[in-house]
């Protein structure tokens, strides 16, 4: 796993408002100075945020997908009959500032958002980095059965740094320090603070096409969970962004998809779904 991120990490180093074709065109243009067209199409690589953020003015809706587990087999249609939902959007106040808002079906959890830019990769500096936090309010629990819970159990916060580079017109990559605290936390299997770095890359494997794939190491992780491991399609089409992917965490909030992955790969055991976004 540590030649994974070091090779990473060495790669790395070496608006559309007015018609959908601006949205199509907008990372296939070679830029005039340097790579300072967006790293990443959608604004998550996966599952994992991406460097792209919306243009000011520019909102987006989002509904995502994660059915069960693939190993279910038939009995549940490959997963097709537990199926959990993400609905939410994004707006961009300015080119470097947005703000984002969503409701999920698996614990009820809402969570809002803020991306901000704090650098763009050109001629002047090799990476784009942007910073990213979350809270997430667990609406799950209820006050019958946990008397005792006020409303700050109920939260959890996650702070990211995400640092691109776009290596040629082809290859993006990208990793991602984070810090996750949890206020209501099991301690028999997880702490209340972990530190996470993920990896993440997209490939361009056709003019709408892209193959993505990411990875998140926690350390902190406890023996029940396993490290989120994601791959996936994008599908450029107008004003859409169509992503389908294979993901061993169901959850889709931050604080949920990053510590609480359960899927084990090597025994089948894995979620289908997809992100959809479209842009206004």
């Amino acid at each position: 796993m540590r030649n994974f991120f070091v090779t990473v990490l060495c790669l790395m180093g070496g608006f559309s408002a007015f018609a959908q074709d601006d949205l199509l065109a907008e990372i296939d243009t070679t830029a005039t100075k340097g790579y300072d067209t967006p790293a990443f199409k959608g604004l998550q690589i996966v599952t994992l945020q991406s460097t792209k953020t919306p243009a000011a003015k520019e909102a987006y809706f989002v509904v995502s997908h994660r059915f069960g587990t693939v190993k279910d087999g038939i009995s549940e249609f490959f997963g097709l009959d537990m199926a959990t939902t993400k609905i939410g959007g994004v707006y961009g106040f300015t080119d470097w500032l947005s703000v984002s808002a969503s409701r999920h079906t698996l614990l009820k959890v809402y969570e809002a958002a803020v991306k901000y830019r704090l650098a763009n990769q050109g001629d002047d500096f090799p990476l784009t980095v942007i910073g990213y936090n979350t809270v997430d309010v667990n609406t799950f629990l209820e006050k019958d059965d946990y008397p005792n819970i006020e409303f700050n159990d109920r939260l959890t916060y996650i702070t990211q740094f995400l640092v691109s580079r776009k290596v040629s017109e082809k290859l993006s990559l990208e990793v991602v320090p984070m810090y996750i605290h949890k206020n209501l936390y099991n301690p028999d299997i997880e702490n209340d603070n972990q530190v996470s770095l993920g990896a993440g890359g997209r490939y361009k494997i056709g003019k709408r096409l892209s193959l993505n794939m990411e990875y998140i190491y926690n350390f902190d992780k406890p023996g029940y969970y396993q490290n989120p491991l994601s791959v996936g399609l994008d599908i450029e089409t107008g004003g859409h962004v169509f992503q389908l992917l294979f993901t061993n965490s169901q959850a889709m909030t931050e604080g949920g998809y990053i510590t609480t992955a359960a899927g084990d790969w090597g025994n089948g055991d894995f979620f289908f779904g997809f992100n959809l976004y479209r842009v206004f």
